[in-house]
Formats: structure tokens, C-alpha cells, sequence
């Protein structure tokens, strides 16, 4: 028999918020992409946005820091 037991590193907490880590940040991505031009000669204002600009790089540190968290985390699972 096999004395040792397998673990894994995190528990189901962590997993989770690491999850939900990696879903706001490709929210805040997804808010980040877009506002192209098919044409070079014509300037769309588009791209300096407030949702581009402020708010999708403040929900990507966001998600950073939720992925930080769970990698932190100390799990009350024994």
C-alpha cells in the first residue's frame, strides 16, 4: 500500500477565486478591445474612451489581484 496521500497544492476556495480571477480579466480584456478603423485616413475617437481608458485596465488589476488572492489564500480545508 501507499503510505503517502496526494494533495493538491490549493484547496476548492482557492480554485474558485482563481477562477473568478480569470474571468474578470478577460472581461476587462474584452473591454478593452475594439475601436479599429478600416481606414488609416479617418481618426476614430473611439479607442480614447473612458471604458478603454479608465474602467477595462481598473477591472483587469482587479482580476489581477483576485488571482493574487487566491494564490495566497489559506484554505480551511484539511
Amino acid at each position: 500500500m501507499n503510505k503517502f496521500k496526494m494533495t493538491f497544492a490549493f484547496g476548492k476556495e482557492n480554485y474558485l477565486l482563481m477562477v473568478l480571477g480569470f474571468i474578470v480579466l478577460i472581461i476587462g480584456y474584452m473591454m478593452m478591445s475594439g475601436g479599429a478603423t478600416t481606414d488609416p485616413n479617418v481618426f476614430n475617437g473611439e479607442v480614447f474612451s473612458t471604458r478603454r481608458i479608465t474602467a477595462a485596465p481598473i477591472v483587469c488589476l482587479i482580476g489581477y489581484a483576485l488571482v493574487f488572492v487566491a494564490i495566497l489564500y489559506k484554505s480551511k480545508e484539511k
